[in-house]
């Protein structure tokens, strides 16, 4: 059993709040880590049929074949139960964690939530594997190898072929998800769109671009990512720019959480492969910017991350405010080697911008302080749970 670095912050939450809830990408080990913490509690399925028919039709039915202390898995397929969920808590509002609810899609659970649970649920973000959570084998292993295994928790306990398994997730998930959320009337459109946004990872997002290359309207590509967004398969990187102005970049940039999928959707099923592709930097930045989206919500706090991109082509690739008012500017390249060029972006930025920032270079290469007092970590070594943890 892997240990969870969320668990903490569920456990705090459960002790404070009627109801937790737990939101992530599907197969990313909500349920069970819901089910390890919470192993006194009845469990309800609503993927499941006649369970989800219950639910529908005779709630109370449903209430007294899983009462309350109660897991309700993926409680998205039936949004409506959350008003009679809120029923039960406010008959004590003192019981807490009496409602362990997960789900996979955000939109589908945000207006019911926000109708029915304000201020009685926690909500707490289950993500992929870390590095954290991985063991010191998994973690030795090469760049390459990780961001082409990805760190989906069954992958990594159970050794699944990481091709085999994202096709399968892939046609399982993220087809299905559209599908219930979208008339998807042509699926290899849908198909040749996944593939050239996985080809456009840690790039900026040209809406129309693709558009015009999957040969759909752009109102419909922002409908399916939407719907990527929500059910966390990929997410936007919002431009930074503090005193606005027209020499800055205001496109935002596109990630998935799963490199695993990136790969899996790219074609690519080796190490070797990978080191040759043109997009090896690309894919390297988006495990590290996800890593940080991983950190974040493991700790139980809402990301606060940017990049910075000027029109003439500079660019620093994350950016993320402290509570003190600093910013942490961080520089991610795929360089397996040290050399003083990988720091001229951090050096130009400190200069130019803001000589107060903690600057970092997150790199395949070994840790070490550079000359010129900036931090350059091996990206396994970057753990930014706390403010202080990189200075």
């Amino acid at each position: 059993m892997i240990k969870r670095a969320i668990a903490s912050t569920v456990g705090r939450y459960a002790k404070t709040y009627p109801a937790v809830t737990m939101l992530g990408p599907r197969q990313a080990g909500k349920t069970t880590l819901a089910r390890m913490m919470f192993p006194s509690h009845s469990y309800a399925n609503l993927e499941d049929r006649e369970t989800r028919d219950l639910a529908e039709r005779d709630v109370k039915a449903f209430f007294s074949l899983y009462p309350p202390p109660v897991i309700i898995d993926e409680v998205q397929t039936v949004p409506d139960i959350l008003s009679q969920v809120q029923v039960r808590i406010d008959e004590n509002r003192k019981a807490y964690g009496q409602f362990i609810l997960t789900g996979s899609h955000q939109s589908a659970l945000s207006s019911a939530i926000a109708k029915s649970l304000a201020g009685r649920t926690a909500i707490a973000d289950v993500m992929p594997l870390s590095f954290c959570e991985m063991s010191a084998k998994d973690r030795k292993l090469s760049a390459d190898l990780l961001m082409i295994r990805g760190f989906m928790p069954e992958i990594v306990a159970e050794g699944k072929s990481p091709d085999e398994f994202y096709r399968f997730y892939y046609r399982t998930y993220v087809e299905r998800d559209i599908s219930d959320f979208v008339n998807l009337r042509n699926k290899s459109r849908f198909e040749k769109f996944m593939v050239l946004l996985a080809g456009r990872t840690g790039q900026l997002l040209n809406i129309s671009s693709l558009a015009s290359e999957v040969g759909v309207s752009s109102t419909t590509l922002e409908e399916w990512l939407s719907v990527l967004e929500s059910s966390y398969v990929c997410f936007r990187l919002r431009p930074y720019f503090a005193n606005i102005s027209k020499r800055m970049v205001k496109t935002p940039k596109l990630y998935f959480y799963e490199t695993g999928l990136v790969c899996h959707l790219l074609g690519i099923k080796t190490a070797e492969h990978l080191m040759r592709d043109p997009l090896r930097g690309n894919i390297f930045e988006n495990m590290v910017v996800s890593e940080r989206i991983k950190q974040i919500a493991n700790a139980g706090r809402e990301p606060d991350l940017y990049f910075l991109r000027t029109a003439k082509g500079f660019e620093i690739d994350l950016l993320e405010k402290d509570d003190d008012g600093l910013i942490n500017v961080s520089e991610i390249k795929s360089a397996m080697s040290y050399h003083h060029s990988l720091l001229e972006n951090l050096k130009e930025y400190i200069e130019k911008w803001a000589g107060d920032a903690r600057a970092t270079l997150v790199y395949d290469g070994k840790s070490i302080t550079s000359g010129d007092g900036i931090k350059c970590l091996n990206f396994r070594d970057w753990n930014r749970t706390s403010k202080d943890s990189l200075t």
